[in-house]
């Protein structure tokens, strides 16, 4: 066998595969081939996205199902044995592998990374593969897991539901991580996943492993929002079925192993109501706290007395916003995470959706407000003499022409994107989220006649509209399409077609702001939710410049009074995003309407005018620094570190076999050519194929549109050597790029469309030139002609 002339899938299929068969690897359930692991990151232009390139590994290597434990990187016999080296470290460091082997079919290079070989690399010849026994001994010696009982207790499958799909591979490293730590004796862990990556769903499996291993038998599930219990006992969760309860009505009952609590159901003010108590110390092996982050770190929170009782047990921390301030630390109490994944990383990866910033700044925001001499309030009382800011409106303050421009702002964003984009509109307190309510039913008054539930007030305090929440993050339901609230939407509400959130509340705490963020950044791509767009009024988003944010938007944009407050498609740029930490707690509020040490709130109507100032566009580069960049300025960017020169990109595009091949590959770099076209158009006034529009952005060339290269063409008789019906086949294709392009003379369907149908079958069409090899071959001297 000539190994030189194989291709990179015949040294697979002819050299590895074997080589794996021959060591004991069962491919049934242990050997997964060519693994797409990352969806690809969304990239955003305009109102436009494409997806990145996945990553691919070309083996993955498993001990029992979801254990992996080595990846295998191939290369053709034309590459040396360690070319895939590099590649198999990278996603060997993603996927949590100890194993890399790089393979050209002449043997393998082994690269062991536990730290407890000699040599780290090792060159074996294809016979010296070893077996998944050799691979696992190792790997138990690496995660110290030294004992048969502890092997026993990470080797215990997940569950399957038998749809097939199996956990993305980072819910994978944290359930193995957390697993592994509880098997060598670990007793405090925390686990950090950004919002919308899967938090519930791991801790699912982490207990269900346990459980089902006897490693733990009763569990206590905590959670400190209703809503969050009963989506977790009725989704997730249902698997553990008559074995689970929910602790209510302050009843222990004593017979069940998993258990399902709100904490605040389960503690009380008077000591008698602490319904833990009448559990033993160690009634509960394992106890898990979801959002662990919301106090249960305190010494002296609720959740922290639960704890302490039962300290015996192995705790679990979970949450996407770990706090750390002089007061309360989470890291303190768990210890360091034993695996993070965040905002940022799930961005890059395509699992969470990217976002854009629309700022916008109101006058008296920036400027402050005071009162004149003896100026009252439209209630009559006298407003006390100081100068007002943003800390104050709607806190102390309530500007009403303020309320009603912020709602015509983002009716006026609905209306230019889509009236039933779901949104959830951030306010400083329920008055303030029920004055919003009314200033947005008026601005949408055709809407609400259409369905009184097209805006909802969602706050603690009112029960019908904490009724419509389900409906609300329901995918399904329409309505309401815009919620107005103030805490009680911040975290745990799975809203994964919210496409917009607007920030109408003054917020310093990092962690709120995160939580805050993280209920737009689920994909939904069955209802064509990719990214979210997040509307700032408080100048909350400067947070994303602290060290502690690591992930920029997309875009920010900030549009002046008289501007549409969508961002333009012209502009653009990329970014990722998330992980933990607070910032000085925001002021405590002042005394609510002063009788009874409620907070004096001061209401004035439309004698105080308010209006938008700033307008600049900005976007955060990839270094996370603010740019002002055009689309023409980021294509030319891109296509010239792709493409050293002109002649460089001309020889791959008329190389290429497909010119839509090369297309799909400026997209996967954010180079968007729909998008492209439109705003080269608005500048030219005519259309352009896809090769003029970058050599002319990127190489600035003078561009011809597709009816000029038609007519050059025509006007060489290129193809007189060719019958009257290949003539007349390729007379109609050169007709058809002009109207549609190069894309579609690509694809030999279009003999199956008119005005083919006219000349003929495609069966005889493609007979006039010689038969289907000789029709492609003319395709190509067709577009060889196109681009001389």
């Amino acid at each position: 066998m000539n190994r030189k002339t194989l291709s990179e899938r015949d040294i697979c299929t002819q050299c590895i595969t074997p080589a794996l068969a021959a060591a004991g690897w069962d491919f049934s359930t242990q050997v997964r081939e060519e693994v797409s692991f990352t969806a690809g990151r969304i990239i955003v232009r305009g109102k436009l996205h494409s997806r990145g390139s996945r990553k691919r590994a070309d083996y993955l290597l498993y001990y029992k199902p979801n254990l992996p434990i080595a990846v295998i990187e191939a290369k053709d016999n034309n590459h040396g044995l360690g070319d895939g080296m590099q590649q198999g470290l990278s996603y060997a460091e993603t996927l949590d592998l100890p194993f890399v082997f790089s393979s050209n079919g002449d043997g393998f290079l082994f690269h062991d990374r536990t730290g407890n070989a000699e040599p780290v690399e090792t060159e074996l010849a294809l016979d010296q593969f070893p077996s998944p026994l050799e691979l696992w001994q190792r790997y138990c010696t690496w995660k110290g897991l030294a004992t048969a009982k502890s092997r026993e207790t990470v080797e215990t499958p997940y569950h399957d539901d038998g749809s097939g799909k199996s956990p993305r591979y980072y819910q994978i490293n944290a359930i193995n991580r957390t697993i592994e730590a509880i098997a060598r004796g670990q007793n405090r862990i925390l686990l950090v996943m950004a919002t919308g990556t899967g938090k519930t769903f791991t801790a699912f499996q982490i207990i269900w492993r346990l459980w089902k291993s006897k490693a733990k038998k009763r569990i206590l599930f905590l959670a400190d929002r209703n809503i969050l219990v009963d989506q977790t006992r009725n989704n997730d969760f249902k698997p553990f079925g008559p074995a689970m309860t929910k602790i209510e009505k302050r009843q222990a009952n004593k017979a069940f192993e998993i258990y399902l609590s709100l904490y605040q159901a389960v503690t009380g003010s008077e000591e008698e109501k602490n319904i833990y108590r009448q559990f033993s110390r160690d009634f509960f092996d394992l106890v898990v706290i979801d959002e662990c982050h919301r106090g249960s770190a305190a010494e002296d929170s609720a959740w922290r007395e639960i704890l302490d009782h039962f300290s015996s047990a192995t705790h679990i921390g979970l949450t996407a916003t770990p706090k750390e301030t002089r007061e309360v630390s989470n890291i303190l109490y768990f210890g360091e995470p034993v695996y993070t994944y965040s905002l940022r990383q799930g961005i890059d990866d395509g699992f969470l959706a990217p976002y854009k910033v629309i700022r916008i700044d109101i006058d008296k925001d920036l400027q402050g407000w005071r009162p004149s001499r003896g100026q009252t309030d439209k209630h009559g009382r006298l407003i006390e003499d100081r100068i007002y800011n943003q800390q104050d409106f709607d806190r102390t303050l309530v500007l009403e022409k303020r309320t009603e421009l912020v709602a015509k702002k983002i009716t006026e964003f609905l209306g230019a994107t889509d009236p039933y984009a779901k949104t959830i509109v951030f306010c400083e307190d329920i008055d303030h989220a029920e004055r919003m309510r009314q200033a947005l039913v008026n601005l949408n008054a055709g809407h609400v006649r259409e369905n009184r539930k097209y805006i909802m007030r969602i706050t603690g305090d009112e029960a019908e509209g904490k009724a419509e929440l389900d409906n609300f993050i329901n995918p399904e339901s329409r309505y309401p399409v815009i919620a107005t609230t103030s805490k009680l939407m911040t975290t745990g509400v799975d809203a994964q077609t919210c496409r917009l959130v607007v920030l109408d509340q003054r917020i310093q705490s990092m962690t709120e702001f995160k939580q805050i963020i993280g209920r737009g950044t689920r994909i939904n791509e069955d209802f064509g939710k990719f990214w979210f767009s997040i509307m700032d009024f408080r100048k909350a988003t400067e947070l994303f410049a602290d060290p502690d944010f690591d992930g920029p938007p997309e875009q920010v944009y900030e549009p002046g009074d008289h501007d549409s407050p969508v961002p333009p498609d012209l502009d653009i740029p990329p970014g990722p995003g998330d992980d933990p930490d607070d910032l000085p707690p925001p002021e405590p509020p002042l005394p609510p309407e002063c009788a009874g040490g409620k907070r004096i709130k001061y209401v004035l109507g439309g004698e105080v005018t308010v209006y938008v100032v700033a307008e600049r566009i900005q976007y955060y580069g990839p270094d996370g620094r603010l740019i002002t960049e055009s689309f023409k300025d980021y294509t030319r960017r891109a296509v010239r570190t792709e493409y050293a020169s002109l002649d460089d990109f001309l020889r791959h595009w008329t190389g290429a076999r497909r010119k839509k091949a090369v297309i799909e590959e400026l997209e996967t770099r954010g180079v968007i050519l729909e998008a492209l076209a439109e705003e080269v158009a608005k500048h030219n006034g005519c259309e352009f194929d896809p090769f003029d529009l970058v050599c002319h952005v990127a190489f600035d060339r003078p561009p011809l549109t597709r009816r000029e290269r038609a007519e050059q063409v025509r006007k060489r008789d290129a193809f007189a050597r060719y019958g009257d019906k290949a003539r007349a086949v390729l007379e109609a294709l050169i007709e058809k790029y002009a109207d549609s392009g190069i894309e579609s003379i690509e694809d030999i369907k279009i003999l199956t469309l008119d005005p083919f149908t006219r000349l003929g079958t495609a069966q005889e069409l493609i007979q006039s030139f010689g038969g289907k090899p000789a029709y492609l071959s003319a395709i190509r001297d067709l577009e060889d002609e196109l681009y001389a």
